[in-house]
């Protein structure tokens, strides 16, 4: 491997003045600065990030905790974190858990688990000297992936912490659900079925809540015989959706747009059309939305917002001054970032 002294006996110039041509400090010759970089790409000169770090206690990496780099949301997430970090000089580093490639969801309540494979993934980003860290989640619930003995700033993507030590960034759900309901009502619909998630789960109770404000404030009855609930995929969407067709409803908001192709399916089967007999609204834009026939009108999840905000969080408190750093301290533990209304298709204007 090629050291940097190695490249300042070619150049015939100081070890100081090669380390601050890379870190580009202004104060050496055009000359000499092109000498030096021509020679440090032909003789494929990498720096060792490990050894600066340890000498001047900060190594300029992020590490990325990711739950499961297969769920839709986490790529987006993780995309603008490593774009944040690179515009301001860091690397990142990416440790996938694999959790629901594992376990699909069984791991949520087995403590021991999650655990076995989220604590090597931290000792490895200690040991590198990691300056922070963010975790993506794959889905918002309350977790505690961090102890107390966590000697560097963290923030939590798309997940909540009831740690005022870690700061979450998160869906602003309820506007959300809050957001569909309303442009439902907009379009006349008053009589409105929705499947959400499980009942238990944060997204649901969220949008759920946001559903319901919009009803109350357009002075429309909440009815629960009309609300299902499914397991995010195509195949529960499908399950749910006789119950609310039988019950007669203009229009159906499921709170995944894999749940809304499902009640497409039961639509198609039973001589119906989406968009046409009843109207049908997702939630996620997942890419697939703009591919079902009608084109799917969704919620559009701020994917790259969030990864964006955690790392500009994240990098506030590594580089801040001391008054910047009081101000990141005393910012609130949850920051909601809003979802986007995508008007397509399937919702019909009902007369």
């Amino acid at each position: 491997m090629v050291t940097l002294k190695e490249i300042a006996r070619e150049c015939n110039v100081s070890a100081t003045t090669v380390s601050n041509i890379l870190n580009g400090k202004p104060k050496v010759s055009e000359e000499t600065r092109l000498k030096v970089l021509d020679v440090v790409k032909r003789r494929g000169y990498q720096p060792n990030y490990i050894a600066q770090g340890l000498r001047n206690r900060k190594t300029k990496m992020i590490g990325i905790i990711a739950e499961d780099i297969s769920q839709f949301s986490t790529p987006g997430m993780i995309e603008s974190i490593m774009s944040c970090c690179e515009e301001k000089g860091y690397r990142t580093i990416v440790q996938n858990l694999r959790l629901y490639a594992r376990w699909q969801e069984s791991w949520f309540n087995n403590e021991e688990a999650y655990r076995s494979v989220l604590e090597p993934a931290l000792q490895e980003l200690r040991s590198i000297k990691v300056d922070g860290l963010i975790y993506v989640a794959g889905h918002a619930r309350i977790i505690h992936p961090f102890k107390e003995e966590l000697k560097m700033p963290a923030v939590m993507a798309y997940a909540y912490t009831d740690s005022p030590r870690v700061p979450s960034v998160v869906i602003e759900d309820e506007k959300g659900g809050y957001d569909m309901v309303k442009y439902l009502l907009s379009m006349g619909h008053k009589r409105i079925g929705i499947i959400g998630g499980r009942p238990d789960n944060i997204h649901t109770k969220k949008r759920l809540l946001g559903a319901q404000k919009a009803l109350f404030e357009a002075g429309v009855p909440y009815n629960p015989d009309w609300v299902r609930y499914g397991a995010w995929n195509r195949e529960s969407g499908y399950g749910q959706a006789g119950a609310i067709v039988d019950a007669g409803v203009s229009a159906i908001f499921c709170m995944s747009d894999l749940m809304a192709g499902g009640v497409y399916d039961y639509l198609e089967e039973h001589g119906l059309k989406a968009g046409e007999d009843i109207s049908v609204a997702g939630f996620d834009n997942q890419d697939v939305a703009e591919y079902f026939r009608p084109a799917l009108t969704t919620m559009c999840l701020p994917l790259s917002e969030i990864g964006r905000k955690s790392a500009e969080m994240l990098l506030e408190c590594i580089d801040g001054d001391a008054e910047t750093q009081e101000a990141s301290e005393n910012r609130p533990v949850e920051i909601a970032v809003p979802c986007s209304l995508v008007v397509r298709s399937s919702v019909k204007k009902k007369l």
